[in-house]
């Protein structure tokens, strides 16, 4: 049985506590608009181009760093990998603030592509609920210097983790003709 250093036993509890807090507060706070709170606040309809970029760049930042661990460059691999978790947050907090200010838009296609699209968003969101601990322990097992364990989670955390970014970028793609 494999036993846990001292510092993955230091962050478990937060995995376990992000993993779990993040998907219920965005779910809480997706269902809050601020104007039902007095708060005047104009629609943030300006966001979904630039969080959908982010998404794009998070899935190039996350393939270059693949590139630089397989060329040995770890210092880069570490840095694009901090990056992406940064810009993950960034959209995050973009999303959030979106939907917190701006209604939901329908989808409006018909026939065969409704269901690709309602496919590839359920499996996106499914996904980026599920990639959340994953990409805390990957990260933690790096800080912990546990490189055997990190190399062999990561290959799971990397494809999903880019499935996930791409999709993102794709159900925009699919949605933003219906935006108002």
């Amino acid at each position: 049985m494999d036993t846990l250093t001292a510092k993955e036993k230091k962050y478990q509890k937060w995995i376990i506590i992000l993993s779990i807090a993040i998907p219920i507060a965005v779910a809480i706070l997706f269902g809050i608009k601020l104007k039902d709170f007095g708060v005047d606040v104009e629609p943030l309809t300006f966001l979904p181009p630039i969080y959908a970029s982010i998404n794009g760049l998070t899935a190039l930042v996350l393939i270059l760093a693949v590139i630089q661990i397989k060329n040995g460059n770890r210092k880069a691999h570490e840095l694009l990998m901090k990056f992406a978790i940064t810009l993950s947050v960034l959209f995050l907090a973009m999303y959030v603030a979106y939907h917190m200010t701006s209604d939901s838009t329908p989808y409006g296609g018909e026939g065969a592509i409704r269901y690709v699209y309602f496919f590839i968003l359920i499996s996106h969101i499914l996904l980026s609920i599920g990639v959340i601990p994953l990409v805390l322990i990957t990260y933690v097992r790096a800080l912990a210097e546990r490189f055997d364990k990190h190399k062999k989670i990561a290959k799971i955390t990397f494809p999903i983790w880019l499935y996930v970014a791409i999709t993102g970028v794709v159900v925009y793609l699919m949605i933003s003709p219906y935006y108002a």
